[in-house]
């Protein structure tokens, strides 16, 4: 199991679908997550229902973070996108509100990372983050990110166009 003293990460359970509804309504990550509308129970349950297809097969998977101490849903972490000619996929992360700034994102990632490179054998991991979000550009980059580029007016917000910023981690040289 995926694991740490503060969080484990787990599959998706149909138990979910409240703690889903809740994030994926949440108008403050909608920036973020390329949505701009709410998500039905109806649309989540139907998701929950094929959230076990294989990672290979559908090319994306989620994992809810859940704290190890009192076993609550926090947050959830995707990796999607999988190029399996190439070796990559994008990591995202959301973490609810009240739960921001507890370490829980960044033990996410220090978890996901090993399975990322020894389980699914990827040979590198990316994220896009908005240039206004500099407590996740900081976060990627403590976990070994770089930064690769910057793509300009990338990202409609309802503050206007912003950047977004392109990071990448290599995870296995030369293979």
């Amino acid at each position: 199991m995926l694991s740490s003293d503060l969080i484990f990460l787990r599959p998706l359970e149909a138990e979910d679908l409240d703690f889903l509804y809740a994030l994926e309504n949440d108008p403050s990550v909608w920036g973020v997550s390329d949505t701009l509308v709410p998500v039905s129970r109806h649309v989540l349950r139907q998701y929950l229902d094929n959230a076990a297809a294989d990672f290979f097969e559908v090319r994306q998977m989620r994992l809810i973070i859940s704290d190890t101490g009192s076993g609550a849903a926090v947050g959830a972490l995707d990796i999607f996108g999988f190029e399996p000619l190439h070796q990559r996929a994008a990591v995202g992360i959301t973490v609810q509100g009240e739960y921001r700034r507890r370490g829980y994102a960044r033990a996410a990632l220090e978890l996901v990372i090993p399975y990322a490179r020894q389980v699914l054998r990827l040979h590198q991991v990316y994220c896009t983050i908005s240039a206004a979000n500099q407590a996740s550009i900081r976060l990627f980059a403590a976990a070994g990110f770089t930064e690769v580029g910057v793509r300009k007016e990338w990202l409609r917000t309802a503050q206007g166009w912003q950047n977004a910023v392109e990071m990448q981690l290599i995870l296995q040289q030369g293979t």
